[in-house]
């Protein structure tokens, strides 16, 4: 190709339009050289419009802000494109020197395209920008999801709120009906928190979809709050919440020496008083995390006391029995408690009072103690300590497992042949010592109640709150009473001692607590 020869043409004077873009652009935090690129887009598009076709152009965005505008054009013998080719014949019109190959500069005045291609390249301008708003958005927040955002409250629509960000204002960021606590009420101009649940794509651009009912917001606070959930250190391993309600989580420790439940509830319950003061005086439940689905499973239904807990692994499914007493406080209001326990611990939880189990026929003690596991039958021949003569003097009387033992005493096995003085206290010794459990003197506290007491408040502290913490708290005790009120049943007592409370501040709402549990 032979190089190129420009064709001089009278130009209109240009006006800086440069200038009118540039302050269209301002608001978009838009760099010079995106601009002009934006630019030279928008003029490609309008190049394309009048020549029919994509060109080759050379484009120059002077710094006074004029704009020169050059169109390439391949002389040929035959045209097969004629947004990029010209004939040679028509190429000698303004110069009799062109040859095949040569390459045409055509000059074109920017105000030469008129009002429309003006307006089209400014509609490609404003497109391109919003697409690059649309781009950083998804890039910004596609791993945000959990995260804590806040903003302004812009509108309120058919319930739907319209948050303006902080960060980015250019943002579409709502709450949805679905997703606000109805215990809370906002404004147009409040300052709002909320968690990002995701990220949703619709035909204006990505929208962001906020939250202050899920279960993450409630995670996202406690990292603010406690250092040592952000650090890594406590980590929260399951939280279950109805917003308005209650909110159950479950901790636990990397670091032996770090209690998880006294980091999250802090020095006089501050830290999480913090988290339920931004829940509007939503309950909290806090419980150790623990692998064993019996033991979860005692925690989870905290603040009720359970007697006894029974496993079906098959079936996924607990047995849970309480005292009389107990279960209006372990089924909660509306049969809230036990529904968000069991699904903390993914299990189904069967709830029954002491009562009714034994109506129905159950042999086994319920007040076992602490997080003893239920004796499975099993073959005699299992026990090491039992003589081969003695094991065979027993099955000759049709005595093979454990349970068939469990219930004779020394007379019974006197009366087996071949069972002698000696063979009967081996055997009662071995029943007693897979039965008899470990008792606990009187008045002594159950375990973890020392732990639990000190992140209580003292009778000194709770008389210098004043009447206001006093009025705005539920004890458990009167907690219990309002289950069960609702659920007709007697009133329930005081809480064991294995379970303290921390009263709500006086901002929070009157039906607000915060159970730890041991």
């Amino acid at each position: 190709m032979r190089g190129a020869r420009r064709i001089e043409h009278q130009m209109s004077d240009q006006i800086p339009v440069v200038e009118a873009f540039r302050v269209m652009a301002a608001n978009k935090s838009l760099s010079d050289s995106e601009l002009h690129d934006l630019i030279r887009d928008g003029i490609h598009a309008a190049l394309a419009r009048r020549f029919g076709g994509p060109v080759e152009a050379e484009i120059e965005i002077l710094p006074e802000g004029d704009i020169k505008i050059v169109v390439l054009k391949e002389v040929v013998e035959t045209v097969e494109d004629p947004a990029r080719e010209i004939p040679l014949e028509e190429a000698r019109w303004d110069d009799p020197d062109f040859q095949v190959g040569d390459l045409l500069e055509i000059p074109v005045a920017f105000t030469d395209f008129g009002r429309n291609a003006v307006m089209a390249a400014k509609q490609r301008i404003i497109q391109r920008v919003r697409e690059g708003e649309r781009d950083r958005i998804r890039e910004q927040f596609s791993g945000m999801v959990g995260d804590l955002v806040s903003g302004e409250v812009q509108a309120i629509e058919r319930g739907k709120i319209v948050v303006m960000l902080n960060r980015v204002r250019e943002a579409e960021a709502v709450i949805p009906w679905r997703e606000q606590n109805p215990r809370e009420r906002f404004r147009q101009g409040e300052t709002i928190r909320a968690v990002l649940a995701k990220l949703e794509e619709t035909p204006r651009g990505p929208r962001l979809i906020l939250s202050r009912a899920d279960p993450l917001f409630v995670k996202a606070l406690f990292a603010i709050e406690v250092p040592e959930i952000y650090q890594g250190i406590v980590e929260i391993k399951e939280i279950v919440r109805e917003a308005g309600g209650r909110t159950k989580v479950a901790v636990s420790s990397r670091d032996d020496s770090v209690d998880p439940v006294g980091a999250c509830v802090g020095l006089k319950g501050s830290r999480v008083q913090a988290v339920v003061s931004e829940l509007s005086g939503e309950r909290i439940d806090i419980v150790p995390w623990h692998p064993d689905p019996e033991i979860f499973a005692r925690r989870a239904l905290a603040p009720a006391r359970v007697s006894k807990v029974i496993s079906d692994s098959e079936r996924h499914v607990i047995t849970a029995i309480v005292d009389e007493d107990q279960l209006s406080l372990a089924i909660g209001r509306n049969g809230q408690n036990v529904r968000l326990a069991s699904q903390l611990i993914g299990w189904q939880i069967d709830l029954y009072s002491s009562r009714d189990w034994l109506s129905r026929g159950a042999e086994s003690s319920l007040f076992g103690g602490g997080d003893e596991y239920e004796v499975s039958d099993f073959p005699l021949s299992e026990l090491e300590d039992i003589q081969a003569t003695t094991l065979a003097a027993l099955q000759a009387a049709g005595i093979n497992t454990f349970f068939d033992v469990l219930d004779m005493d020394r007379d019974d096995f006197l009366q087996v042949p071949g069972i002698g003085e000696e063979d009967a206290a081996v055997l009662l010794a071995l029943i007693d010592e897979l039965t008899v459990e470990e008792e606990v003197p009187e008045g002594a506290p159950p375990a973890g109640a020392a732990k639990a007491a000190s992140a209580a408040p003292t009778p000194e502290e709770a008389t210098d709150g004043g009447d206001a913490a006093a009025g705005d708290g539920e004890s458990p005790a009167a907690e219990a009473s309002e289950a069960a009120d609702a659920e007709g049943s007697e009133e329930a007592e005081p809480v064991a001692t294995a379970v303290a409370e921390v009263e709500p501040t006086e901002d929070a709402d009157e039906d607000a607590d915060t159970t730890v549990a041991s």
